[in-house]
């Protein structure tokens, strides 16, 4: 299940209580087509994802890189001989760390040409340095294998850092070092989380107990589309271009 907000968000939008569970299944339908309408229609994804993409050097501006995606973190270049680019020598267009790079300058290199293997997190977020919340849990008092599908913490429904409760939510992307895991499922009594392991491009590796956990929010105007375009799928049976495509068009990504 992928989608830009959680179960929990989308009930409580629309007013259900907590005993109120008859719909869910259709409710995370809902969410999973409002994501992928948001997704398709911008040409953006909203949830990162870690990935070596190939990119053209354009021979008439060889110091410049007009990326294929929208890029949150870089974490190295390498030509097709091997060769490691200094990270130093790379800036970012637009420079500002909350926002995604389209562009990167490669300075104080040599002029280069062909294709270069960009490996980085890739998505859109207008806060990317405030993107990832402590969940205030941490993986308890063992090593967490590669393997484990559940992660026992103290309380599942405490809140985060933001003073969001329950912290965990079943569809959330979740955190732990440099790995991304999907929780897929919310044991309250015996204070576990179901999870998939190794997702976005990342690799399930070990993890030392007590390592902390972390919570990732899309953008909040993406979120509350996504609730909005799920309401309207529940509700309507029709098309949803009249009410979806004017604010799509905005958030839409501009290529060459």
């Amino acid at each position: 299940m992928y989608s830009i907000a959680t179960l929990h968000e989308f009930r409580r939008h629309l007013g259900l209580t907590e005993t109120d569970t008859n719909a869910d299944a259709d409710l995370r339908q809902a969410l999973e087509k409002a994501s992928h309408l948001i997704e398709s229609l911008t040409q953006r994804r909203y949830c990162p994802v870690l990935e070596t993409r190939r990119v053209t050097i354009d021979a008439a501006n060889p110091r410049e890189m007009i990326l294929p995606d929208d890029l949150l973190d870089l974490n190295s270049i390498e030509s097709d001989q091997g060769r490691i680019f200094n990270m130093d020598s790379v800036r970012r267009l637009p420079s500002r760390a909350d926002l995604p790079a389209s562009a990167l300058i490669l300075d104080g290199v040599e002029v280069f040409s062909g294709e270069l293997s960009v490996t980085g997190i890739w998505g859109w977020h207008d806060r990317w340095t405030q993107a990832w919340r402590k969940s205030g849990e941490s993986l308890g008092d063992l090593e967490l294998d590669p393997d484990a599908t559940w992660i026992t913490v103290d309380d599942v429904d405490g809140e985060n850092q933001d003073g969001i409760s329950p912290r965990f939510q079943v569809g959330q992307l979740l955190r732990a070092n440099s790995e991304f895991i999907r929780l897929v499922a919310v044991d309250r009594e015996g204070n576990r989380l179901g999870a998939l392991r190794g997702v976005n491009g990342t690799e399930a590796v070990s993890h030392a107990a007590g390592t902390p956990i972390e919570t990732y929010r899309a953008a909040s105007a993406i979120r509350d589309l996504c609730l909005r375009y799920a309401e309207l799928l529940i509700n309507s049976a029709g098309m949803l271009d009249d009410e979806t495509s004017p604010a799509l068009r905005r958030l839409r990504r501009l290529t060459a």
